[in-house]
């Protein structure tokens, strides 16, 4: 059961790794600063997959360091913010924020500036495109997407309205909720999208978006939308349809079918080179469901990879709690929730049937989308059934790291709704072992509850904010994580925790920003180096910076000087106030 509100299970912490946003934009390859082309390491022995993936192109330009997010000429802007996470590592880290430091952020000198309204809740990250041709004028342009099936394009400092288009077909409606209260009250634009300025005339965003007709049926759609006009481009949109061998749920004559009515799109979008790859959690996890990968074309929109890692099983699906899909540029990291995992394995150490529930996976993605490495804990099938799986976490992709004795690491770390971090090898993740976690470092019990979310890095440390515990800092010391906090904040954050974001002009003049949820949410702005002092939160001046209830799983974004916030109706903006 993916989307779990509250957690079994309160555990611990563990290693991590020194993250240098610098390393995501040397990483080749394309989309929204994603990159592809490389082919994975580790080899694909004993995965499985179908389909073909797409090709290459240059850069990164996720909130910065400069290059292109599609596979085609450099085009992105300083402060363009095109996918989750600023990068495909899903680091957290925006490194060109020149204007807002610690000196400037508190409660005299900023506050909340704006309110820009929206038809639904906004449970996506807000993207932000630098100095964009658009509405007769060059704009800063904030694009917002809902759960009632809107895309907005706003003038991302005035908050005025340059376009809107809904993803509606005629006489549709957005999905519901199912009464369950996972995406709720409906369930439209759920996951981040991802834009890529150098496909088409003016650049592309990518959404993919849910909806119900008049006749009961479901649709899940891809949509490619031109950034200054908000037309559908490439004949969009794509009906999301699939079929993969194998006899588990919801499978008719040995293959398994892709039910648009058992689905929802939650985890961010993740391009690499010519790909937009989606990831599939369950529809209030009703119906017959297992965890499905698609890769669609950026330059046609149709469909080019394909994967199931449950095929022979139910559930694994994919959720994250919205985060989007990591990867080092060759290959992509995720972590999969609760569904059955074979015990049985191949000789190459690979479940016998080909069934990934609870694991973290290394998708390779040159040819054949495949599974190409992964690890599942001694105790997978029983943190399935008692509903304690990796999947309400995010991974994130860590630079190269040199070890004490001088070698150099190539690695991820994630942890899930157990609290443990896992610091894996990409090179070769563990897989496998009843008896024991063959993996490159494990540490528990430093984080109070489940990880509903992923940390953020920044000047060699890492930030989590598990449920119910203090944002706590970690540092990374010849590539190995600390096994106790550094730092950590007074305060502690209610379910679902908090993913951090940072602002920084470089290494200096950080500022670790994080959400809380409840019935007054607060944006909070932390001393990077000691969380102990906080420069600033929105509930500091009474209702003057407030801006009502919280949203699950909001991740802040920081662009030229503001913050941008989702809520259950629109976004939040924070920055300078005016004299």
């Amino acid at each position: 059961m993916q989307t779990v509100h509250k957690p079994r299970r309160f555990y611990l912490l563990s290693a991590f790794i020194v993250l240098s946003a610098l390393v995501f934009a040397d990483c080749g390859g394309g989309g929204s600063g994603d990159t592809s082309g490389a082919a994975s390491s580790g080899g694909s022995t004993g995965g499985t997959g179908s389909g073909s993936s797409g090709g290459g192109g240059t850069g990164s330009g996720m909130g910065g360091a400069g290059t292109s997010s599609g596979g085609g000429t450099s085009m992105a802007a300083t402060h363009d913010v095109l996918t989750y996470h600023n990068d495909i590592g899903r680091t957290g880290q925006n490194l060109n924020e020149t204007i807002l430091t610690p000196a400037n952020v508190n409660a005299t000198t900023f506050g909340k500036v704006g309110y820009f309204a929206a038809d639904g809740k906004v449970d996506a990250q807000p993207l932000f495109v630098e100095s964009l041709a658009i509405a007769g004028g060059t704009h800063n342009v904030l694009y917002v997407v809902t759960e009632h099936d809107s895309v907005y394009a706003l003038d991302a400092d005035s908050g005025a309205q340059l376009w809107r288009v809904s993803t509606l077909g005629a006489n549709e409606t957005p999905s519901d909720d199912l009464g369950c209260g996972q995406i709720t009250k409906e369930i439209g634009i759920t996951s981040t999208p991802v834009i890529d300025r150098s496909r088409g005339a003016n650049g592309t965003i990518y959404v993919v978006a849910m909806s119900k007709d008049t006749s009961g049926a479901y649709h899940q759609r891809v949509h490619a939308l031109d950034l200054a006009t908000g037309a559908e481009r490439l004949n969009g949109p794509t009906e999301v349809t699939a079929s993969y061998p194998g006899s588990g749920a919801n499978s008719f004559n040995g293959n398994v079918l892709f039910a648009p009515s058992s689905y929802a799109e939650r985890a961010g979008l993740l391009q690499l080179g010519g790909v937009i790859y989606t990831t599939w959690t369950s529809h209030c996890d009703e119906g017959a469901y297992t965890g499905w990968i698609m890769g669609y074309s950026a330059d046609t929109l149709q469909q080019t990879s394909l994967l199931n890692v449950t095929p022979n099983g139910s559930g694994g699906a994919i959720w994250m709690s919205g985060a989007g899909p990591a990867s080092d540029g060759a290959n992509i990291y995720l972590l999969d929730a609760n569904g059955t995992f074979d015990t049985t394995m191949t000789a190459g150490g690979f479940p016998a049937q080909h069934n990934f529930g609870n694991s973290y996976l290394k998708l390779g993605t040159a040819g054949a989308l495949a599974v190409a490495d992964y690890f599942a804990m001694s105790n997978t099938v029983q943190q399935s059934k008692a509903d304690e799986d990796l999947g309400s976490g995010g991974a994130i992709v860590l630079p190269d790291l040199t070890d004490a004795n001088g070698v150099v690491q190539h690695l991820t770390l994630g942890t899930g709704k157990d609290g443990i971090i896992y610091v894996l090898n990409r090179d070769s993740m563990g897989k496998f072992n009843a008896a024991s976690n063959n993996i490159y470092q494990e540490i528990q019990g430093v984080l109070a509850g489940g990880e509903f979310g992923m940390p953020a890095y920044f000047n060699g440390r890492l930030y989590f904010g598990s449920v119910g515990d203090n944002l706590k800092a970690f540092t990374v010391t010849h590539a190995r994580l600390s096994t106790a906090p550094s730092a950590q904040t007074s305060m502690t954050f209610a379910y679902p925790g908090t993913t951090p974001s940072i602002s920084a002009n470089g290494t200096a003049n950080g500022i670790v920003w994080a959400a809380e949820n409840g019935a007054t949410a607060a944006l909070h702005a932390f001393d990077p180096a000691n969380l102990a002092v906080e420069l600033y939160n929105s509930n500091q001046m009474g209702t003057r910076d407030q801006f009502g209830a919280g949203n699950k799983f909001i991740t802040p974004m920081i662009a030229n000087g503001k913050v941008y916030v989702g809520t259950t109706n629109g976004v939040a903006v924070f920055g300078l106030l005016k004299g």
